[in-house]
């Protein structure tokens, strides 16, 4: 067994090789870029070396910094993560040419399935069913544009290096593949030092099943189950869960089968997947095979009670796996929801920054379900604009698929980021969407049931009642304070109020100590809220209402409260009677006019600005590209116009909502 393992790669996957190695006694070393030399990795690692400036090209994706960081420590083996080299056929044989082990599968291995291109090719000698498609090489746009047409619309523009959702684009037409074929070679050789690019058929409201297998060093191939992968947005996977609802013992079983049978072909001997397109009639087509770790394996893990880190180390130092197929089962469900930084109301845009507030759930048994949260992160990290967005991967598991669905909605309500945007309100109205719930998904999910973007969800009549004893309750309170601070008169404040939660208001009488009591004057009940975890300034309200427990996100606002359960938000006023009648006087504020002005929807690098001062623009022409995350955006143009003036060019860093192009 190896006495010290580099990690190459960094966040959240970094600090899982870590713990691991912790548990079975192996030293660690992280090598970090000027961006994360502050970060948990390289504070939990047993020894540090920096590899460079920030861009991954110049640090992560450099195999001579790696090497050399291995000489320098000492260190046997190298686990590359998932991204960066873990993918990458000559960087593995530079570790075995080097006398050093990779901790992941031979080389062999590789270029014959975690290239995209040649993994089809020999899938198709294999007799493996496969999506059609142009396998092969494709040398410019217009070559692409000839190819697309061939295949016939839509097709799948894909870098053959790709993974984590990035060098793709879906093409519908002669334009999409002009602009986006570029734009995905400029992603692939920024994220992965590989510019190739195959197309492919894109297969409408398909289901994403992977097959996790595992192999060691003598033969040995095993596969632990499917996981469902289908809810994705830009092509990027953001919950997953293991099993899938979709299959059947029987269909299981055939990909399963035919997911080791191509493992063993190449004498796969470490952890990886093969990925599988379905169709809702359980028809399924070889995709891909990934040869690494994925994001998502720790699904896999909650479901058979293996570590696929421990698997592949031990499978790296040359031990005989401990199991056969007929050992393994599947015990109860496991869902993950990728928590990223991005903002979900402004189109899932990249939102950079600092984590001034980072409070996940606490793990481990909840009772019905149980909590895990893998993560890189703390409170005052900053999320930087080089790298994926992702903050953690918040799993729950419990007996049956329901229960775990549940547990996850309980889990988000109880996570708490503040800084940046963040995607835990549309996690929760996926947990809450009853599609969702039915198991009735495919890929094209978020697009069908959020087609016009995510604007929340409105507060259903259980919520409306949370908010409003939430309100009352808060509202309590800062009056007993002012009453105090006034006159310093002790004593209950004033009872009759007032709630509005949105445009609905609803007379209330509230009462009681340490328990609250709120009760509807015109509806002839009360709630009530006990085991009550607040106080003032504090940006999470913790309770149960008429016994049942929840957590709402709260903050006060310059008039009321603003206050989250879930996916519903609201302004939540408290009045008093005299006031809620002055309140419904007022005029509503008018939104300043922005359609004259393009502005920057996240923050980032400007690639390229195509227009030019006094140009005439059309509408949905390009107007700047931008990059954040290493994904490149296009920004078009809203409506027709002149251009009046350009206020940023190519190379710039720009803010979240500057104004890049006016139009006069």
């Amino acid at each position: 067994m190896f006495s010290k393992i580099l990690i190459a790669n960094r966040g959240e996957i970094a600090v899982r090789v870590i713990k691991t190695c912790r548990r079975l006694g192996i030293k660690t070393v992280v090598v970090y870029s000027d961006a994360d030399a502050g970060s948990l990795a390289v504070e939990m690692a047993d020894e540090t070396v920096h590899i460079g400036a920030s861009p991954a090209n110049q640090s992560y994706l450099v195999a001579d910094k790696i090497i050399a960081a291995c000489k320098q420590t000492g260190a046997q083996a190298v686990h590359p993560g998932f991204g960066f080299l873990s993918e990458n056929a000559g960087f593995a044989q530079r570790c075995a040419d080097e006398g050093v082990v990779f901790i992941g599968p031979n080389p062999g291995a590789i270029s014959a399935m975690g290239d995209k291109i040649e993994s089809k090719k020999f899938a198709q000698a294999a007799g493996v069913s496969c999506v059609p498609g142009h396998i092969g090489e494709i040398d410019d746009t217009a070559h692409a544009m000839t190819i697309a047409e061939q295949i016939g619309y839509p097709v799948m523009i894909k870098a053959s290096a790709g993974g984590g959702g990035k060098g793709i684009r879906v093409a519908w037409n002669r334009k999409d593949v002009e602009e986006g074929f570029p734009a995905v070679r400029a992603e692939a050789k920024a994220s992965f030092g590989d510019d190739r690019i195959f197309i492919e058929k894109f297969i409408e409201s398909p289901r994403h099943i992977e097959i996790q297998v595992l192999g060691d060093k003598h033969g040995n191939v095993v596969h632990l189950f499917e996981r469902e992968c289908s809810i994705q947005r830009r092509n990027q996977k953001v919950i997953e869960e293991a099993p899938s609802p979709l299959l059947d013992e029987a269909t299981r079983a055939a990909m399963g089968a035919q997911a080791v049978a191509l493992a063993k072909a190449v004498n796969y001997d470490s952890a990886g997947t093969v990925e599988f397109v379905a169709g809702q009639d359980k028809s399924f087509f070889f995709l891909e095979m990934n040869t690494r770790l994925q994001v998502e394996h720790p699904v896999t893990e909650l479901i058979t009670g293996l570590d696929l880190v421990e698997q592949m180390i031990l499978s790296a130092a040359g031990e005989k796996m401990a199991f056969e197929q007929k050992d393994l089962s599947i015990n109860g469900w496991a869902i993950e929801s990728r928590i990223y930084a991005e903002d979900p109301y402004r189109k899932f845009l990249p939102s950079i920054g600092r984590l001034v507030r980072y409070d996940p759930p606490a793990e481990g048994e909840k009772g019905a379900y149980k909590v895990r949260n893998d993560a890189g992160v703390r409170e005052g990290d900053e999320i930087s604009m080089y790298y994926d967005p992702m903050i953690s991967k918040l799993c729950t598991w419990a007996p049956t698929r329901l229960a775990a669905i549940d547990g996850m909605g309980r889990a988000l309500e109880d996570f708490h980021i503040e800084g940046l945007g963040q995607n835990i309100p549309f996690l929760a109205a996926v947990m809450d969407q009853e599609r969702f719930r039915s198991g009735k998904i495919s890929t094209n999910y978020i697009k069908d049931e959020f087609a016009d973007g995510f604007h929340g969800t409105e507060p259903n009549p259980e919520q409306i009642d949370i908010l409003t004893a939430v309100g009352a309750a808060m509202q309590r309170v800062y009056a007993a304070r002012a009453r105090s601070y006034a006159s310093g008169l002790a004593g209950p404040p004033r009872a009759d109020w007032i709630v509005a939660v949105g445009h609905a208001k609803r007379r209330v009488k509230v009462s009681g100590d340490g328990d609250v009591c709120v009760e509807l004057l015109d509806e002839g009940r009360t709630l009530t809220l006990t085991d009550i975890d607040w106080r003032p300034g504090k940006p999470v309200f913790k309770a149960a209402l008429d016994g049942k427990v929840f957590t709402v996100q709260v903050a006060a606002a310059a008039e009321g409260f603003n206050i989250r359960h879930r996916a519903a938000k609201a302004r939540v006023l408290v009045l008093t009677p005299r006031n809620a009648e002055l309140h419904d006087k007022l005029p509503e504020k008018q939104a300043a006019d922005t359609s004259k002005l393009v502005l920057s929807p996240m923050p980032g690098l400007v690639v390229s600005m195509d227009v030019i001062t006094g140009q005439q623009v059309r509408e949905g022409e390009v107007v700047c590209v931008l990059e954040a995350m290493k994904m490149q955006n296009i920004i078009r143009a809203e409506r027709d116009g002149v251009v009046k003036a350009v206020n940023a060019k190519g190379g710039d860093p720009v803010a979240a909502d500057e104004v890049l192009v006016e139009f006069a």
